[in-house]
């Protein structure tokens, strides 16, 4: 494939995040994860901090919320919770990004939001919990104490949030291209093999 754009949904502690940025610069193409989160902050004109609480929350029902909150005084806009803005934000971020050309994008159900796009390549990167603690340990600045709860806090949200955005499953193997377990492959060879994949990926079709 020539111009692929990769996208990276990965469990906590899998990382899915480091694999992905390996990937483009193996490709030399751009790689975006947090920087989709700064771009969306300089749309919305809301600082990142108070935006970071936002992302990957469940979306809110707009009719719903219109309804609950409604008041003459303020408008549509106002009546929508922030989590919702911060997807639909992020969502015309990540299409626009993809018609740039080649890159990485990962999470914020990239796949789902391209699934119209030929040179899609959808990953899901995923490991054992064992490994994915003795990761998370290593590599992320929490107290050992708190890692168990946490993968699983962070883990459930970023399930619910893609389900309910997409109406699938986010462990569906049928919504990837490509599932792969960095706990027994190793981050490099993960990489490394998307990479491969990628290379001998049958183009698009053209009509």
């Amino acid at each position: 494939m020539k111009h692929p754009i990769i996208t990276i949904e990965r469990e906590y502690g899998s990382g899915g995040s480091v694999i992905g940025k390996l990937v483009a610069e193996q490709l030399n193409i751009p790689f975006y994860n947090h920087e989709i989160l700064e771009m969306a902050s300089e749309r919305m004109n809301i600082p990142v901090p108070k935006l970071e609480g936002a992302e990957e929350s469940s979306p809110k029902s707009f009719l719903y919320t219109l309804l609950l909150n409604s008041n003459p005084a303020r408008t549509m806009e106002d009546n929508i919770p922030v989590s919702d803005k911060l997807y639909i934000t992020e969502t015309q971020i990540i299409k626009e990004l993809a018609a740039e050309g080649s890159c990485v994008i990962v999470g914020r159900c990239a796949n789902w939001i391209l699934r119209d796009n030929p040179c899609r390549f959808s990953t899901f990167i995923y490991a054992r919990r064992d490994y994915r603690l003795q990761y998370a340990q290593t590599h992320y600045d929490v107290p050992a104490k708190d890692i168990d709860s946490l993968l699983s806090r962070i883990d459930s949200r970023r399930e619910k949030f893609y389900n309910i955005n997409t109406g699938g499953n986010w462990h569906d193997k049928g919504n990837y291209v490509m599932c792969l377990n960095s706990g027994m492959l190793g981050i490099d060879a993960a990489a490394s093999v998307i990479v491969k994949s990628v290379e001998h990926y049958p183009e698009p079709e053209t009509t």
